[in-house]
Formats: C-alpha cells, sequence, structure tokens
C-alpha cells in the first residue's frame, strides 16, 4: 500500500469518527432529539441495503427486484435466533447477524443459479415473484409467526453499533467490488460475451455479485428487526424492493458513494415532509420524477465521489499558485 493511500484511509477513518462524535455531541446537547437518531439508525441500514443492491443492478448490470425477500430473510433468521436467548447481549448480536448473512447468502445461490441465465424484464419479473414467494412462506409457516410476525425481539438500538456495522459493510463491499472479482463482475455487465471468451467464469461471478448482494440485504434485515423488535411479513413486500431499487437509481447505478447519499436523502426527505401529511408523497413523487427528467443517470452515474481526487485538485491549486507568486 503507498503512502498515499494510507494517508486517504486515515483521513476517511477520521472523517467517520468525527460525524460519530458530531452526532453524539448534538444528542447530548439536545440539537438532535431521540426521533432524529432513530432516523440516522434507519439511514445506516438504508445505506447497507441500497450498496448491496447496486453490487447486482450497478455492477453486474441485472435488475432485481427481491432484495426486499433476502431483507426478510436476515431479519427472520436474526429474530429467532435472538429469541433463543443462546448468545445474548452484543456477542449475540454479531453472530445473529453473520447467521442473517449467510442464510441470506444460500438462498440467493439458490435462486440466483437458475434466474441468472434470464435477463433485463424477465429477470425483473422472476425476482419479483420469488420475493413474493418469500414473502408467504413467511406467513404460511408458524415458527415464523405467521401473518401476526415476531414480538419481542431483542432491541439494539445503539447508533455507535449500527454506525459500525454500516462502515464495515460498505467497506468490504466497495474492497471486493474493487478487487479482481469486482473487475470480473464489471466486465461482464460490459460486454458478456466479450468477458466469457476471454475467460471469466461469467456463470460463476453473476451469481457470486448475486449472493454478496443476498449477504448484505440479509445483514441489514437483522440490523432492521433488532432497531425495531418487531417484524411481520407486510414489511418486505415489493413496494420494499421498489423503494430500495430508487435508491440506488437516484443515487446513479454503479456509484456506491451515489447509494449512499441517495439512499441518505430519500430516507430523510419523507420524514422531513410528515408535517405536510397531506402532500408529502406528491413532493416525494415529484423530486424523483424532477431528478430523472434533468439527470437520468442519476446524481453521481457511474462515478465516485472520490477523496483523492479531492486531495490531488487542492495540492494541484496550491502548487499552480506558488508557481504563479515565483
Amino acid at each position: 500500500m503507498t503512502r498515499q493511500k494510507k494517508g486517504i484511509y486515515t483521513l476517511i477513518l477520521i472523517l467517520l469518527v468525527l460525524f460519530y462524535v458530531l452526532v453524539f455531541a448534538f444528542n447530548k446537547l439536545g440539537i438532535i432529539n431521540s426521533y432524529g437518531i432513530s432516523i440516522i439508525r434507519l439511514v445506516c441500514i438504508n445505506i447497507v441495503l441500497a450498496v448491496s443492491l447496486n453490487i447486482t443492478v450497478g455492477n453486474l448490470g441485472q435488475i432485481t427486484l427481491g432484495h426486499a425477500g433476502f431483507m426478510s430473510i436476515g431479519a427472520y433468521t436474526a429474530a429467532l435466533f435472538a429469541k433463543t436467548g443462546v448468545i445474548p447481549g452484543i456477542p449475540g448480536y454479531v453472530v445473529g447477524l453473520l447467521l442473517a448473512g449467510l442464510f441470506a447468502c444460500l438462498v440467493g445461490v439458490l435462486i440466483g443459479i437458475p434466474t441468472l441465465r434470464l435477463k433485463g424484464d424477465y429477470l425483473a419479473i422472476v425476482t419479483l415473484a420469488f420475493g413474493e414467494i418469500i414473502r408467504v412462506l413467511i406467513e404460511y409457516f408458524d415458527f415464523t409467526g405467521g401473518a401476526q410476525g415476531i414480538a419481542g425481539i431483542p432491541r439494539v438500538q445503539n447508533f455507535g453499533i449500527l454506525f459500525a456495522v454500516m462502515c464495515i459493510s460498505v467497506a468490504l463491499m466497495f474492497s471486493i467490488m474493487t478487487s479482481r472479482h469486482g473487475r470480473a463482475v464489471l466486465a461482464i455487465r460490459e460486454n458478456e460475451i466479450a468477458a466469457q471468451s476471454s475467460g471469466i467464469n461469467v456463470t460463476y461471478y453473476k451469481t457470486f455479485a448475486f449472493a454478496l448482494s443476498a449477504f448484505f440485504a440479509g445483514v441489514a434485515g437483522a440490523m432492521y428487526a433488532h432497531n425495531v423488535g418487531f417484524i411481520g411479513a407486510k414489511d418486505f413486500g415489493y413496494n420494499k424492493s421498489f423503494d430500495i431499487l430508487v435508491m440506488v437509481v437516484l443515487g446513479g447505478m454503479g456509484s456506491f458513494t451515489g447509494a449512499v447519499f441517495s439512499s441518505t436523502v430519500l430516507t430523510i426527505i419523507p420524514e422531513m415532509l410528515r408535517k405536510f401529511a397531506e402532500y408529502r408523497m406528491i413532493v416525494y413523487s415529484l423530486v424523483l420524477i424532477l431528478m430523472m427528467i434533468f439527470r437520468p443517470e442519476g446524481l453521481l452515474g457511474r462515478k465516485e465521489f472520490s477523496i483523492t481526487g479531492l486531495v490531488n485538485s487542492i495540492v494541484n491549486r496550491s502548487q499552480k499558485k506558488r508557481g504563479e507568486k515565483s
């Protein structure tokens, strides 16, 4: 690792710690109340959901509409594990997150192998159907609580814990998708035939991206279950999948920073408009329509907001000014 990269990573870590300290301080001072903290916790969950879907939709280039199904699997897995009380406290919470992700990943592999042979609208319809099948099965079985759902889930509403899980999840996804495995997935998105002819195992990497996306959707589902303390199958309908997809499209398909920014904005805006209950969905819809008209590629397109580029531009400007003075 070069000295510059170490410096950039250190700067990112400092900014994340600074953000956490500011939120903590504002909460103690009463500037951000408990309701504001609850919205920020929801932002953390939605960031993991949006970034995980961005792997399939943005990096792989396949539209899927069953992401809420994987989220529900993670939520119910973590909830059922927590209710057993085998491992209490934070260690149990961490184990629950891993189990939720692994089980969602397994289901993602089982669904991905047959469905990823399809493309475009056909894949979107099939994944939407699988998401609804998962929801119906959850309501059918007794051990999942049926239509009544599961109540009494041990709550983990510590902002620091959710923020740390979110940062680790996004960092892992970004690292994987910028590795050689991620570049193979991007090659399939650009030209599947050319990628296959160059020796890339298309079936393997499609399934890999789909399973990775499902894993972190399961983790987000577990975070959600422990955050609210009660879950029902209706919380994970197709509308939830569409909401997550809108976050990805608005931020720019293929942009991790775009997904982070758009999920933050689309979580906060509806809450800010709650005072205008009669008109808030109209305003929210108009914002999305205007965005798609004037910026159809999303906020960042496929570009990433780079601190490295920002630092380099500042350094270049300072060097240019010094050269002009001399």
